[in-house]
Order: C-alpha cells, then sequence, then structure tokens
C-alpha cells in the first residue's frame, strides 16, 4: 500500500484523477458497535481524500456503503434487507457504486454467499484490509467489481479520519481483534487476534482531535484491558491512560471494553487519581452463574467479579457501572437466571444492556445441546428489564439535590427547546439553558430522576469549550 494514503496532505494529489469525482456524493450506512462506527467513519474519511463528498441522499449517492455487523443474526437479516433495497436503487441509478465491508463479509465461507445473494455490489471488503479501500474503489472507477477478503490482518495500519472542526467528541481506537474466544461471540474470528496500536500513534490522533475542537474521547478496544500485553519493555492501558490524561484542553477520557478478567487494580486506580478519567466502568456480566460463565468461556466466576465490583467502588467511590447481560443462554436453568437476577441487585448497574441469546453460526455455543426455547427467552428477558428498571431508577434518584458536572452536547432530541449532556458517570442529563452553553463544562443540580434521564438546572459554568476553542490552541 501507498503511504501516501495515510497523509491528508496528499489530498489534493488525490482529488486531481479526476474531476468528475469532485461533485460525487457518498452515503454511509453502519450497523454495530462503536468499533463498527469508527471503522465506517475510516471509510468516509478514505472515499473525502478520493474527491467524495458525504452524504445522506441515497438518490442522488455516486458511492454506497454499508459497514456491516454480524454479532446477531437479528442485524445480519437487517443488513440483507437493506442491501436487498440497494438493488432497487442500483436498477434506477445504474452508475451508482455499492460497497459492502465490515464483519459480515469477513465471517468464513461468508464472502462466496453473498456474492451470489447479491450480484449488484461492486466492492465486498473484510475488517482486515479496509485501509486499502481506497485502492479498491480505484478498480472499480476503471470498470468490474472487486472483492478482496483478507484471512488474516497483515498490517495494524489505519486511516485516522480528519478531524471535525468543532466536533466534541470522538473514538479513538487502541487496539484490534480478541483473543478471548467467548462460545457465543463471533468477534475473534472476523476482527482477529489482538493487535495494540503504538502509544505515540493514539496520543497524535488524540492531540490532533483536541486542537480541531475536540474536548472528550472513548479509547476503543475489543478489550481495553489487554492493551499493550505485546509490548516491550511493559506498557499497558493504564500507562497509556496517565499519557492521555496529560494533554493539554482535552476535558473527559472514556473507555470500552473492559474485560473483567483483565481488570487491574492499577488500572482502578488510574482511574480514581486521573483528572480527566471518566468515573464510568463498562464491565461486562453476561451472566450471574458460575455454570453458565464456564460455559460462556468467560474466564472468571461470579465471586471475581463481585471482587472487582467491591474494588471499583473502593478506589472510586463515585463511579457508575454498566453491563451487558445474555438470558437464555445453552443450558440455563431457572436457578442460574435467578442468581443472574441477584448479581443485578449485588453489583447495582446504573445501566444494563441485555439481549436474549441467538444462535450465531460459526460459534460454539450455536453447536450446544440444550437450547433455550424462545418464549422461555422472552419471559427472562422481560423479567430482567424490570428488574433493570428499577435498580437503574433507585441509582438516578439517589442523585436528586447533588450537583453534577455536565459536558453539554446540543439540544435534547426529544424537547430541542432545552439542552442535553452526559455526566463523567454517563449519565444522560435533560435541562434547560442558552445555546452558547453548549461544548462547554457546567455544574447542574439535578431536581428530577427517571430510569433513564436525569433533569436539572444549570448553577454555573465550569470551562468554556467555546473560548477555549475560539481563543486558539
Amino acid at each position: 500500500m501507498d503511504n501516501s494514503e495515510l497523509d491528508p496532505r496528499t489530498l489534493n494529489n488525490e482529488t486531481s484523477l479526476g474531476d468528475s469525482r469532485l461533485n460525487n456524493k457518498v452515503v454511509t450506512l453502519v450497523y454495530g458497535c462503536q468499533m463498527s462506527e469508527r471503522d465506517a467513519d475510516t471509510l468516509t474519511e478514505i472515499t473525502r481524500r478520493l474527491g467524495y463528498e458525504p452524504s445522506d441522499d441515497l438518490e442522488t449517492a455516486a458511492l454506497v456503503i454499508v459497514n456491516t455487523c454480524c454479532v446477531r443474526e437479528s442485524a445480519e437479516n437487517k443488513i440483507l434487507g437493506k442491501i436487498g433495497e440497494l438493488k432497487k436503487l442500483k436498477e434506477r441509478n445504474s452508475k451508482v457504486k455499492i460497497a459492502i465491508t465490515g464483519c459480515m463479509v469477513q465471517q468464513p465461507g461468508a464472502l462466496e454467499r453473498l456474492q451470489k445473494r447479491a450480484p449488484h455490489v461492486d466492492i465486498w471488503a473484510g475488517t482486515h484490509n479496509l485501509h486499502e479501500f481506497s485502492s479498491l474503489i480505484k478498480k472499480v472507477e476503471r470498470g468490474g467489481k472487486v472483492a478482496e477478503v483478507w484471512h488474516e490482518p497483515k498490517a495494524t495500519l489505519e486511516i485516522a479520519p480528519l478531524p471535525e472542526k468543532g466536533k466534541r467528541h470522538a473514538s479513538v481506537n487502541i487496539m484490534y481483534g480478541c483473543d478471548n474466544f467467548c462460545s457465543y461471540c463471533i468477534v475473534p474470528h472476523v476482527r482477529g487476534r489482538e493487535r495494540s496500536r503504538k502509544p505515540e500513534e493514539i496520543l497524535q490522533e488524540i492531540k490532533s482531535l483536541v486542537e480541531s475542537g475536540c474536548r472528550e474521547v472513548t479509547l476503543l478496544g475489543q478489550n481495553v484491558n489487554s492493551y499493550g500485553k505485546e509490548f516491550s519493555p511493559t506498557y499497558d492501558f493504564a500507562d497509556l491512560l496517565q499519557e492521555v490524561d496529560q494533554i493539554p484542553w482535552l476535558l473527559r477520557i472514556r473507555f470500552i471494553t473492559s474485560h473483567p478478567k483483565d481488570l487491574s487494580d492499577k488500572l482502578i486506580k488510574t482511574v480514581a487519581e486521573g483528572k480527566k478519567l471518566c468515573e464510568h466502568f463498562h464491565l461486562p456480566i453476561q451472566s450471574g452463574s458460575n455454570f453458565i460463565l464456564e460455559r460462556m468461556n468467560r474466564k472468571y466466576t461470579r465471586e471475581y467479579y463481585l471482587s472487582r465490583v467491591q474494588k471499583i467502588h473502593e478506589l472510586v467511590p463515585n463511579a457508575s457501572l454498566t453491563t451487558d447481560i445474555i438470558v437464555g443462554f445453552p443450558g440455563e436453568s431457572e436457578e442460574d437466571f435467578e442468581q443472574t437476577l441477584a448479581m443485578m441487585k449485588q453489583a447495582h448497574y446504573s445501566q444494563a444492556f441485555t439481549f436474549m441469546y441467538s444462535k450465531r453460526s460459526g460459534t460454539l455455543a450455536a453447536k450446544m445441546e440444550d437450547q433455550i426455547p424462545l418464549d422461555v427467552k422472552k419471559r427472562r428477558l422481560q423479567k430482567l428489564m424490570s428488574v433493570q428498571n428499577q435498580e437503574s431508577l433507585e441509582w438516578r434518584q439517589l442523585m436528586i439535590g447533588k450537583l453534577v458536572e455536565v459536558l453539554v452536547e446540543g439540544p435534547s432530541k426529544t424537547n430541542p427547546q432545552r439542552l442535553t449532556g452526559r455526566t463523567r458517570g454517563n449519565e444522560l442529563v435533560v435541562f434547560n439553558g442558552p445555546q452558547e452553553i453548549i461544548g462547554s463544562l457546567v455544574n447542574v443540580r439535578i431536581n428530577e430522576a427517571g430510569s433513564w434521564t436525569l433533569m436539572g438546572e444549570v448553577e454555573d459554568f465550569k470551562k468554556s469549550w467555546t473560548f477555549e476553542f475560539n481563543a486558539g490552541i
């Protein structure tokens, strides 16, 4: 690959390849997790450097990119439906190019099946060669179709999207892949084994984002807690957080996702001592039953998990804890499920992302006996959600009367007359205030709480992002 493709300074050279590109529109559709969203940003940036203009209008698009997800079959079915709709778009406009990328394409044996199902697609690319998307587009522009899916990653090169001036939040990949091989999860098969980006590359990317006006970053990895395990001399995730915490003008740092088995005392202490590190841990438990955890290949027990929760509350007393939970995993008895409900009450999650187990082809769990009937899974999920809704409400009610720091994001989606933002613990807050404070850190007094949202009134400003940005960095 030509390294010039990684350098935004070559943009003028790229666009000179053909004036026909200069008015082209690209629409990027993204499905799945935050890492999938980050990949979609990268793909959009690659096309922008080639002269394409980002757009939301499919009817006028010259290029449509669908970055896919395959974690659950329901997501894959939704994507297949969208690919089918794009066939009609192609019939209306034969010149539009369609690219399907990401995890769904990367699944073993998936490419041939997908090509037969969707012959109208022009570009197929997996997760390991997204940084070569520019060359794939060029091949298609010269005529024909292209499909390139690497079985294994050959490099960790990445095109970092150019900072969007004034954008207050950005996600930054710190590593790729996963080595955990949970029995229900396809991710290691489509994302590859763990590879960590160099600290200096990550720090430089964040500094560039900050210079553009970004004030909050989320560090992404399938398991950020195992970041840097291949480095010599030793340099781990806590070390990286300490360096990011020193970057001037950056106001907040978040990270996702933490695997419980790798959550060290050092990392928890680092969050406790950090100035900009948000007191929020997303720590997926998946099940409260040791029997089910073993079948899931999670590599920890409920007792160990609770010891991590205890350490978090000991070192970071005001920490917010969120989690992921799967109900109806093969072999889950009523007793196993009750242990999960008990775990939710013991851990006091501020929020839980809950799912019914569904078979995922290519995983060990899909072949397990004792699959749980759908009606049982639905019943358990409803009960789980009912318990968590009450836990969430009680958690937020404890914040009534408290003064909390909020980074103002913009108008509320449900009530544009009010503003919304998030606390350091990632709690959503809705409040009255002037448009001028968007992008600022403010103190909000909480006066009302629901299961998912806090309501309050602004009492005073802490730091004005607008002033800092306009003053120059």
